[in-house]
Parts: structure tokens; sequence; C-alpha cells
């Protein structure tokens, strides 16, 4: 598996609100074998603290705002399951709330992932296991000892790694565009778009599912780049079905028949225009967990430089491959480059000359974008400077 696969969801008429459009996924049949339901924590609106006892003194509390339970154990219908810090599971990030209108929630790495009991369900938080693994990208930082790295990062890695993100109620027009529109008969799942750039899926199996869970798009993370669009982008043009040819329609066939035709290319344009960065790119699966028939999964995208849009994300697949439930989040352009930054370190086994070589620039350039990126504290600055000095006496000779 290389590709996000949306076999069996059909694109249906997008509703705008603004500069956000939603385009409803219906299935023709629900994916029989799981529902997915959502596990709210505390009673306080947007989000709840959790807390874990790490050991030596040291608690982790984060700030979530709903999990999720993947039920295969055919029981019926979904039931809420026990609330935060009852299993001594931890949450995966800490989020601070900033004093801005538009608050910023800092996302920093720690690994959950919990099977529950019963055996035949799992309990997860959405958008985290997408989001750990991005964090996680050679998290161990330099695997060897090359002298232009500090001991904290030959000791540390790249702990703690952090990256910002916007809860779902502040994407200007999104709340109000999830109020307004009704949920398709057969909904399960939503292409969220802002300023007509794709900001994140969300695919469920079951219709009844999705009408429990479209709420909860208001509590996901989405990136900065996504509030930006929101913020600032203009309104987008509604959809609009037009006939061609009107003079060839003369009965109720003839008109069904040309609306039809008309469901059918927005389809094929949402698909290979709208989608197509989505759909097409190929990613990096990783297995998390099986689930009897189904397995859940998170991807990471290739981080070229040249492709604007790249999503990393999680998904379920049965037996079949079919995408049962998925959800996106869109990486910014800084992100793109932090992973890309990172991922051509690890493969020259982290030497700042083999890697400046393969990135096609100058060793002290390489340096220049370790900095920019956010990672200068991995930097030995003396044994740099040392370095740099060298190879310009080299150059001149």
């Amino acid at each position: 598996m290389t590709r996000v696969d949306l076999a069996g969801l059909t694109p249906r008429a997008a509703q705008v609100w603004g500069g956000i459009r939603l385009v409803p996924l219906v299935r023709d049949e629900p994916v029989e074998g799981l529902r997915l339901h959502r596990e709210a924590y505390g009673s306080s609106p947007g989000l709840s603290p959790d807390s874990v006892d790490l050991g030596g003194g040291v608690q982790y509390t984060s700030y979530i705002p709903h999990g999720f339970v993947a039920d295969w154990s055919r029981e019926g219908a979904p039931g809420a399951g026990p609330g935060p810090g009852t299993d001594g599971e931890s949450a995966a990030y800490g989020t601070q709330l900033g004093g801005a209108p538009a608050r910023r929630l800092p996302l920093r790495h720690h690994r959950m992932a919990k099977r529950r009991r019963p055996e035949k369900r799992v309990r997860f938080l959405p958008l985290h296991l997408a989001l750990e693994g991005y964090l996680a990208l050679h998290f161990g930082g330099p695997t060897m000892v090359w002298d232009e790295w500090s001991r904290e990062a030959l000791r540390q890695g790249l702990s703690p790694r952090a990256e910002d993100a916007y809860a779902g109620w502040d994407v200007r027009g999104l709340g109000e565009a999830l109020r307004i529109f009704e949920i398709h008969p057969g909904q399960c799942g939503v292409m969220v778009y802002a300023s007509d750039a794709l900001a994140a899926a969300f695919v469920v199996p079951h219709p009844e599912d999705y009408r429990a869970l479209h709420p909860s798009l208001l509590q996901d993370l989405y990136g900065e780049l996504v509030h930006q669009y929101a913020l600032f982008g203009a309104p987008v043009p509604e959809f609009t079905a037009r006939i061609s040819d009107a003079g060839r329609v003369r009965t109720l066939a003839d008109l069904r028949s040309a609306a039809r035709e008309q469901e059918r290319s927005w389809r094929e344009a949402h698909d290979s225009l709208m989608a197509r960065d989505l759909l097409e790119t190929p990613y990096a699966f990783e297995r998390v967990a099986r689930m009897g028939g189904f397995a859940l999964h998170r991807f990471l995208p290739p981080f070229h430089r040249g492709q604007r849009e790249q999503h990393i994300g999680e998904l379920i697949t049965d037996h079949k491959g079919r995408t049962a439930y998925l959800k996106t989040f869109r990486l910014s352009e800084n992100q793109i480059r932090r992973g890309h930054l990172l991922r051509r370190l690890a493969d020259c086994d982290w030497h700042l000359e083999s890697t400046a070589e393969a990135l096609g620039t100058s060793y002290d350039d390489l340096v220049r974008r370790i900095r920019t990126a956010g990672f200068e504290s991995l930097l030995n600055e003396h044994a740099v400077a040392r370095r740099s000095r060298e190879i310009r006496r080299a150059r001149k000779n």
C-alpha cells in the first residue's frame, strides 16, 4: 500500500460558506464489521486535561479534545468507554493555550497507542497517531558521532520536538459551515477546503458514525497554512450545475440524465484536480495495530520540496485494502522543509558535508538551513565554525 484509496466513496456537490468548501463523501454501502465512535474527556467544553504518572516524580499532563474507539466486536450500538486516566495511559501530545484570539497549540512528541478491554476495541486520539509519526521522524537525532553535533544532540536527539497547530473552532468559517449544511443520506466522510486548498479529509465506516462525529471536526487540529487561508482568503465560488445543450432536454428522463452527467463531471473534476495531490502522492505507511480483519496505519509523505501540498494522516483498512477510516493533516511549507531536511541528513548518516553535496548546496548554506528549521541546538557551534573555516581555506588553495 502506497496511496490513499477512496474507492467506494462518492463526492457529492460542494457546500460553500465563505472561504470554506465542504465536499460530502457518500458510501453506497457501509463498511461491515467496524464501528467508530467518540469518547469524551472531562466535562468542560473544548479541551480537557489528561495526566499520567511517568515515575521518578514526573507527571505528564496534556490537553486533548476527544478520543475515538474503533470497535469490531459486532456487539451492536457503540457505547462510551471510561474517561481518561483510568487505565494508566497518557495522551499523545501536550497542548497549551496562548492568549491570542486564535489559539496555537504546541504539539510535543510523546507516544500513545492503546488496546482496550474488550480486546476487540482500540482507543486512540484522532490525528495524534499521524502527528506522532511526523514528530518522531528521526527523533533519535545523529547516529554518528560527528564533531559538528552537540553533546545534547548525540545524547537526547531531537527531544523535545514541537510543532504548532490550530483547533478547528479557530479556522474561520468552519463552524458555521458544519452547522448550516445538512448531512447527506449515506454520508460517511467529508473533504474540507479552505480557499479551495485541501485542509483535511475525514472518513468513517458507517453513516451513523459520521452523524455522531461530524461536530468533532471543530475539535480537530489544523495546520498554520489552513488557518491563514481561512482567515485571509476570499470567498470561493459556489458549486453550480449547467446543462450546456438544454435544447436536448425534452422529458424528465432527459433532465435526469443531464443531471447525472453533471454529477459525474463534478466527481471527476474533484478527484483529478482538487484532491489530486492527496490521492496521487505516494506515502510511507506504518501499521500501528491489527484489529481483526482491519489494520490501523499512519502515513508520511515523501517530503518533496517541489510539491507544496503534502499531508500526514492515519487510516483503517479492511482485509481488501478499502479505506474504512481516514483523517489527514496538511503540513505547512516550513514543516515540509523540516521533514525534507531530516530525511536528507539521515540518508547521509548525519554527515554535514555529504548532506550538503546531496542537496547541491554549500556547507555554510546547509548550516543556515538547519538553524532556520529550528534545529540550531543540535549543532556544536565551535566545531561547525572550525570546519567552515577549513573548507574555505581548502577552496582558496
